[in-house]
């Protein structure tokens, strides 16, 4: 009788529950756009609050607790007769280079005991350096934690106010998305992927592709709608120059005859 090997689980427990989280983040900021957004907003702009609110909490909840175990999560080198004073070397960084000078210590998601070490550990299968302290996607997520989401939250905060500077606050965020996603994983192509795994289909296409490639087509998408906004709003400024500035010395003369009815009325008391 011929023996079988059984192949490895792809979808783990882990795996589910990581997957339920972003689905219930993406819930909670529709749940939000109810709440927050007046009734008669169009479809268009719930959809920005929406993208914006889950772009927030992901930024806040998820990439939050990467910065966390880089930082808080370690292990510490075992003193004893092997080696004592030989320092960690990480896999993640360039040779004699110690995250935050510690030569004692390794840090990273591998090391951490959390359930948001264990879903970056899910991750790392994919891309191997989100379980440890690789420097680019450190720096990278620094500024998406402490900038993105924070400049998120106030694009919401600007939908629901209806600002006219929304707009201008959404293309800087989408450019950074788009920046902030080459800057992840040009150096893996530059150096053949050595970090990724390509051959898995649920890592390549699920981890990698799909959940990276929505902050880039999103955010393209908020690019080519601001640029026709802009665009047409400057085409219809040239068009009518004219007419909005003989509108605009209208407006001042009315107001010149307000205030000096109201200085009249003041006098006259």
């Amino acid at each position: 009788m011929a023996s079988t090997i059984e192949e490895p689980s792809i979808v783990s427990t882990t795996t589910v529950l990581s997957l339920l989280s972003t689905v219930a983040i993406l819930a909670t900021a529709y749940f939000a756009s109810l709440s927050l957004l007046p009734s008669s907003s169009s479809t268009k702009i719930r959809v920005l609050f929406v993208w914006h609110a889950f772009d927030a909490l992901i930024h806040f909840i998820l990439e939050g607790s990467y910065l966390y175990n880089c930082f808080f999560s370690y292990t510490t080198q075992a003193s004893g007769l092997w080696q004592p004073n030989e320092p960690f070397v990480s896999p993640y960084l360039p040779p004699n280079v110690y995250f935050l000078g510690q030569k004692e210590r390794v840090y990273g998601a591998d090391y951490g005991t959390s359930p948001f070490s264990a879903l970056w550990r899910e991750y790392a299968k994919a891309d191997k350096r989100w379980g440890g302290s690789d420097l680019t996607v450190i720096s990278l997520e620094l500024l998406t934690v402490f900038i993105a989401g924070p400049m998120a939250l106030w694009i919401c905060q600007c939908l629901r106010k209806q600002r006219t500077d929304t707009w201008f606050w959404m293309v800087v965020l989408a450019t950074g998305e788009i920046y902030g996603g080459f800057m992840t994983f040009a150096p893996e192509w530059l150096s053949g992927n050595p970090n990724l795994d390509t051959d898995n289909f649920m890592y390549k296409y699920v981890y990698l592709f799909f959940f990276n490639t929505l902050w880039v087509w999103i955010p393209a998408w908020i690019l080519w709608e601001a640029y026709w906004r802009i665009s047409a709003n400057a085409e219809f400024i040239r068009k009518n120059s004219a007419l909005l500035r003989q509108m605009g010395v209208q407006q001042q003369q009315g107001n010149g005859q307000t205030s000096d009815g109201n200085k009249s009325t003041k006098k006259m008391r």
